[in-house]
């Protein structure tokens, strides 16, 4: 309720009221600076030396009228929030990210390796694409689902977040991956339907061959863009495992089968990118967002709903408690 930012305001010029506060407070300090303990007792015999601390609470008072004050002038002010209907006539695109998680994707020639460099530029896209329904497939020996179509942006962020490498049995199986995100689309009812697939190897597993994979997508009209990460020579990459199952890194050779995934692409109606940096990757992401659009006609409809009440009940439990303090707890006898 505090955090005034979350509401709208249908009569902010009350606000002007609250420079007052400030002159109020400073002409109340400065008269109790000048006649600090001046108290009106209704008898004399009950001010004692057992009261002079409480003196602080009947200071205090003057500075909770001026706090009850600031509350009723919030709630002039008419706070009031807002309740959204949007109303989307045409429909987005079904995007399925579809990324490598062979161990080979630990490699450091991103900051810190490929896998988390891709994750983070993949979770700005999610963002962008506010009404899209999007899904995430990994593989590496094997493919699996790692989240359905949505339009949840927080989940898909979060399962995002969730991939790493050494899930499944090493190896790149392009072809299953593919595999596993065509049959994610090929159901959906949306016309447009999107695979982002990025890799940084050369297709070395899985029953199913890019090329086939290719060829149902290009049969249920379902584009491939393809996306090869990985700099060019060598890199400091993961090239065997130790007792503990920990990965033993050195230099190898960066190896990316860039015809494959030309062909695969071109044969679908999408494209190949070669990212060498997270510049270039979020350059390739960028292009791929300005590509695929839809246009939707959207209207929104407010609905709103008053939330003065709770600033004037903070205010009359202020002013309550300043008139016990006054009346009832300092002048009291114990």
């Amino acid at each position: 309720m505090m955090n005034l930012l979350q509401y709208e305001w249908k009569d902010p010029w009350f606000f002007i009221l609250l420079g007052i506060i400030p002159w109020l407070a400073y002409h109340i300090v400065k008269k109790q600076k000048t006649n600090p303990f001046s108290l009106d007792f209704s008898k004399p015999e009950n001010f004692g030396q057992q009261y002079s601390w409480k003196i602080y609470f009947v200071k205090a008072v003057p500075f909770m009228y001026l706090l009850a004050l600031a509350f009723i002038i919030i709630a002039m002010a008419r706070p009031q929030s807002a309740l959204r209907e949007e109303q989307i006539k045409g429909e987005g695109i079904s995007i399925m990210l579809t990324m490598d998680l062979s161990s080979s994707m630990l490699s450091q020639d991103f900051d810190p390796n490929r896998l988390e460099a891709s994750k983070k530029v993949a979770i700005d896209f999610v963002q962008k694409r506010k009404y899209d329904k999007i899904g995430i497939v990994g593989f590496s020996g094997e493919g699996y689902t790692q989240c359905p179509l949505t339009t949840d942006r927080f989940i898909l962020t979060q399962l995002l977040n969730q991939m790493h490498c050494g899930v499944l049995e090493d190896g790149t199986a392009i072809g299953l991956g593919l595999a596993t995100a065509i049959n994610r689309l090929k159901d959906d009812s949306t016309k447009s339907k999107v695979i982002i697939l990025l890799t940084d190897g050369v297709n070395n597993a899985g029953n199913i061959t890019p090329q086939l994979a290719a060829e149902i997508a290009m049969s249920y009209g379902i584009k491939i863009y393809s996306i090869g990460v990985g700099t060019n020579g060598e890199a400091y990459s993961p090239i065997g495992r130790n007792v503990n199952g920990d990965f033993v890194f050195g230099m190898a050779p960066v190896n990316i089968d860039e015809n494959l995934l030309h062909e695969i692409s071109t044969k679908t109606g999408g494209k190949y990118y070669r990212a060498t940096s997270i510049e270039e990757l979020k350059t390739i992401y960028n292009e791929i967002d300005l590509l695929e659009k839809t246009k939707l006609d959207i209207k929104i409809y407010k609905r709103y709903t008053e939330e003065f009440r709770p600033f004037i009940v903070f205010a009359f439990i202020i002013l309550l408690l300043a008139w016990f303090i006054k009346n009832y707890f300092v002048l009291s006898k114990l």
